[in-house]
């Protein structure tokens, strides 16, 4: 965690003293010629990341109460913990009349598929169901089912109770991963709320359940600020443990390839192309070891798109928000979702934009959302909008005041329904 020292000093440069910045989004949209010169002059600053005609609060004295400095995580991880012991403390009372036991309860959806896993590894075929592939943990990537074997074998626990462990511990470390990342480009204050409003957001219900998303968020999260100090090993690494884990995880690799090429282009630095090369390795490791495994290059793309009637398409956000347009009653509750995912989105999109945001940062945020918006049928639903972090991220350090409370408490109020609909119905998955 970094220590308290000028804020405006920091959110100068994303790079060391003396070197070119990583680009932001303003460059991009310039053009690469432009792009380089801007970033190779020496003389002028970077912009900090609130770059309107909005006036920048002080973070040493906007507020007495508000914790600066080192200690500007405390109440994103208190709230955090809260939002799991009263989400533990629900069920345990739900239970009482369901006795249906925490057990049946956490373990659901996509947690009994990684739990099989964890247990009994991949199949070594394509499993069918009168004559059409069913669906099988080969779509499951092994980040996730293979901490969750080893920790199993280590503390003797059962299967479940250690991938609920890990989803929730991780969760946190994610919170705590992206308030650092914000606090390298912004201010204490500005990334506490943006750490905050991630802690409620509704797809945060997923940390009290068997599911992924905590690994891949802490890894990314890592893994740009990484990208920003120039660790490129480590960013490589943080990347492969990422990509190994949920296949969204290659929209880091754009920020990765990005950042390499700006290196390379300034400096010559040949070194930093192991992020960009590491980062792929554990999706594509998995996919190779999979077509072995199974005799079918194609395994993995076979049983997702069979197995679990999953496939990219860039008709899918189109048909989603037609369909709304035409009639907004007609949608089911799935299209309902995700249509306001999808505006949530857009906006977050449009905030990351103008917030000026690390080029890295942006970058991953945007093709991130792009990716899970065109797989049908997932599309945005919270959890996958959760995972392109850096939109959310843009709407906490951008709102403020009443604006950001009210924002705050909806989406609290959208975690509570979220968590409430997952657990208790099935007319929606995750």
């Amino acid at each position: 965690m970094r220590s308290e020292s000028s804020p405006a000093a920091e959110a100068k440069s994303t790079y060391d003293a003396g070197r070119p910045a990583v680009p932001h989004w303003a460059t991009i949209t310039s053009g690469l010629a432009a792009t380089v010169d801007a970033a190779a002059a020496p003389s002028p600053a970077v912009p900090a990341a609130r770059t309107d005609d909005a006036p920048v609060e002080d973070p040493g004295g906007a507020d007495p109460h508000r914790p600066a400095g080192r200690w500007f995580l405390l109440r994103p991880v208190a709230v955090y913990l809260l939002c799991r012991a009263v989400t533990l403390a629900s069920l345990v009372i739900a239970d009482l009349f369901t006795h249906k036991g925490l057990r049946g309860d956490l373990y659901i959806w996509d947690g009994r598929w990684f739990i099989r896993a964890a247990q009994h590894g991949w199949p070594a075929h394509l499993p069918m169901v009168n004559g059409h592939v069913s669906p099988s943990t080969l779509a499951f990537l092994p980040g996730f089912p293979l901490a969750i074997r080893w920790l199993t074998a280590i503390t003797g626990l059962s299967p479940v109770a250690v991938g609920v462990a890990i989803s929730g511990v991780t969760g946190l470390s994610a919170i705590v991963a992206v308030g650092m990342l914000v606090r390298h480009f912004a201010d204490p204050t500005r990334a506490e709320r943006a750490a905050l409003l991630l802690a409620v957001f509704p797809g945060t219900f997923v940390f009290s359940l068997v599911y992924a998303e905590g690994i891949v968020i802490t890894c990314i999260a890592l893994g740009l600020l990484a990208l920003l100090r120039r660790q490129w090993w480590l960013a490589g690494i943080l990347g492969l443990v990422a990509s190994a884990t949920s296949p969204i995880a290659l929209a880091f690799v754009v920020s990765c390839a990005w950042c390499a090429g700006s290196e390379i282009r300034h400096h010559r630095n040949w070194r930093s192309l192991a992020a960009p090369v590491l980062a792929p390795l554990g999706f594509v490791g998995y996919v190779v070891w999979l077509g072995v495994h199974t005799g079918n290059l194609g395994a993995w793309r076979i049983a997702e798109r069979g197995g679990w009637k999953s496939y990219p398409s860039l008709a899918y956000p189109v048909h989603i928000v037609a369909t709304f347009v035409v009639d907004p009653v007609a949608p089911t509750r799935t299209g309902q979702l995700l249509m306001i995912g999808t505006v949530c989105a857009v906006i977050g999109a449009a905030f990351a934009i103008r917030e000026r945001q690390p080029a890295p940062v942006l970058l991953y945020g945007l093709v991130a959302a792009g990716m899970a918006a065109i797989s049908a049928p997932v599309g945005l639903r919270p959890r996958f909008l959760m995972l392109a972090f850096p939109l959310i991220v843009a709407v906490g350090t951008r709102l403020r005041g009443r604006a950001y409370g009210w924002t705050l408490a909806v989406s609290a109020c959208l975690l509570a329904v979220m968590t409430l609909s997952t657990l208790a119905s099935t007319a929606v998955f995750p």
